[in-house]
């Protein structure tokens, strides 16, 4: 679904990205892992289009868009949950769900999308007056989820969704997505959380210093002695 080739990103004339090239096929679960600062955000930022390549080409479903605007490429099906969640706070749980809603395919399907993300989080079926706002860190990220989830994802991008939660919150978190992902949904995963992330997907890249270091069946990488040392801690 996702092919992505010889990827460079440059900010404020600092090279942020070099030469990254990745795929995700129909139905997989990827994840990209690495220390802070590698470069994960500024990848998915880029292919959700909110940031311009200096090189390379993204190309997704067969299409290039890496020279489309980020709408373009939302209306394609590629919809990402943004670090640091970005929900509306003074808005209730329901509109928060609404907005995720906005493209005409996604809004007639909106009842139908409401009810998934309720039957996902039974919480805000409860809570859907509640200003979002108000809600924990940890809900606040599932409302995030749910809010992508409303904009009929055919690939799901998720960046580091378990940011700042407690260890239940983010147990809880990897669980829905393991859900997700046993439900078919195509899932590229950039995280922090190696372990969790490795469990979780079919492959996976180790992104440092905004280069490819690292790649294969997470399975692998989760006995390779470098990843291991570098992020396991063993």
């Amino acid at each position: 679904m996702l092919n992505i080739e010889a990827l460079s990103v440059a900010y404020q004339g600092i090279t942020v990205l070099r030469e990254v090239s990745l795929a995700v096929g129909e139905g997989e679960v990827v994840s990209v892992v690495g220390a802070n600062g590698g470069g994960k955000s500024t990848l998915l930022k880029t292919v959700s289009g909110l940031m311009k390549p200096a090189s390379g080409t993204i190309e997704f479903m067969g299409e290039r868009i890496d020279r489309l605007p980020p709408h373009e490429i939302c209306r394609r099906g590629l919809i990402q949950v943004p670090e640091g969640r970005q929900l509306f706070p003074k808005m209730t749980v329901e509109d928060n769900l609404e907005m995720g809603a906005y493209l005409s395919e996604a809004r007639r399907k909106t009842t139908r999308s409401m009810e998934r993300v309720f039957d996902l989080f039974p919480l805000f079926k409860q809570r859907k007056s509640q200003m979002a706002g108000l809600l924990s860190g940890g809900e606040q990220q599932m409302l995030a989820i749910g809010r992508a989830l409303m904009s009929l994802p055919r690939l799901l991008m998720l960046d580091e969704p378990s940011e700042g939660l407690s260890p239940l919150f983010t147990a809880n978190i990897f669980d829905t997505l393991k859900l997700l992902c046993d439900q078919g949904l195509t899932v590229l995963l950039v995280s922090q959380e190696v372990e969790r992330s490795l469990d979780l997907s079919d492959r996976a890249y180790v992104l440092e210093n905004g280069a490819i270091t690292l790649e294969g069946a997470s399975s692998d990488l989760l006995k390779d002695d470098r990843v291991r040392e570098s992020y396991l801690g063993m």
